[in-house]
């Protein structure tokens, strides 16, 4: 079984006037690092928001893990981790205040999963009592990261921009 599989995916917007995705088709196997480059506008992000079922596509079918991304997204949303390429975590939060949160959401906790995380955590760790908006750009990825891994997510969707 693929990871994911999308099969001529049709995006949108604008009542039909902007096409953002057209007949896009591809695989990635399980265990596969796989990267969707493009220019701004390519539809990358649309993309990634269907895989994560926050989109919905005018045509075609895709799957993630082998469930449905219209029918199945309950279970989708609760198997993968999604790392946006902006800092979307709570700032006023503590980066344990943040972790905690986190595995919460999806019924465990940093103690269950920790193994998961354990040799990005140990980096950021010192400053777990620092708020989120004051950490270094770097220390955001990390935190971010084991935000995303802390429920042990089958399917890890990470955007990120290139800077020129």
């Amino acid at each position: 079984m693929n990871a994911v599989e999308l099969k001529n995916i049709t995006k949108t917007y604008n009542d039909g006037s902007v096409l953002a995705v057209d007949d896009l088709s591809f695989d990635v196997k399980q265990g596969e690092l796989f990267g969707l480059i493009g220019p701004d506008g390519a539809g990358k992000t649309s993309i990634f928001r269907v895989l994560t079922t926050l989109l919905l596509p005018e045509k075609g079918s895709a799957t993630v893990d082998g469930f449905d991304v219209v029918k199945d997204y309950k279970a989708i949303r609760s198997r993968v981790g999604y790392m946006p390429g902006k800092f979307s975590l709570y700032q006023d939060l503590t980066v344990e205040e943040n972790l905690n949160f986190f595995a919460t959401v999806f019924g465990t906790t940093i103690q269950e999963n920790y193994d998961l995380i354990k040799e990005i955590y140990i980096q950021i760790e010192p400053y777990k009592t620092r708020r989120a908006g004051k950490l270094s750009g770097g220390m955001k990825q990390k935190l971010a990261l084991c935000c995303a891994l802390i429920h042990k997510p089958t399917v890890l969707f990470w955007t990120s921009q290139l800077q020129e």
